[in-house]
């Protein structure tokens, strides 16, 4: 397996990985918007994008926005989305993934990474607890909609 960072001559790979994550969540398949929202996220700089690919077949992604610490004036990564297909889930892949972009994070200067999971989501608790991430236990996390 090989993971890397892509480029804009992975956006069509990286968004039908992008697609088949928003179907897990239960969003409609939309292969051109999601195609869309990849190229201008690369295009204007603002995530970062790791991609596994296995004997050829892209197989899982990560996409990491940028945030900043005021209080340790430093970069923070956000870790927004971690996707393996169905078929590739547990050989490697996420754990792979999560090893990138924590090297990232490294290079790069960051505080640390952040991301969040559904409560009921165990099994994506269990990869990033057995990866070294701990659970915040000091502080709520709070959304306002729009």
């Amino acid at each position: 397996m090989n993971v890397y960072q892509v480029t804009r001559e992975d956006v069509h790979s990286v968004a039908e990985l992008f697609d088949a994550y928003r179907v897990f969540y239960e969003q409609p398949s939309n292969k051109e918007a999601a195609e869309s929202f990849i190229r201008e996220r690369l295009e204007k700089e603002e995530s970062v994008i790791f991609m596994a690919v296995e004997n050829g077949q892209s197989i899982g992604f990560t996409q990491l926005y940028p945030t900043f610490s005021s209080v340790a004036m430093k970069r923070v990564w956000i870790l927004n989305d971690l996707f393996v297909t169905a078929d590739s889930r547990n050989k490697g892949a996420g754990r792979a993934l999560l090893q990138a972009a924590k090297q990232f994070a490294k290079e790069t200067g960051a505080k640390g990474l952040q991301l969040q999971t559904a409560v009921d989501n165990k099994s994506a608790q269990h990869l990033y607890e057995s990866d070294g991430w701990v659970k915040d236990e000091k502080f709520f996390y709070y959304e306002f909609k729009l």
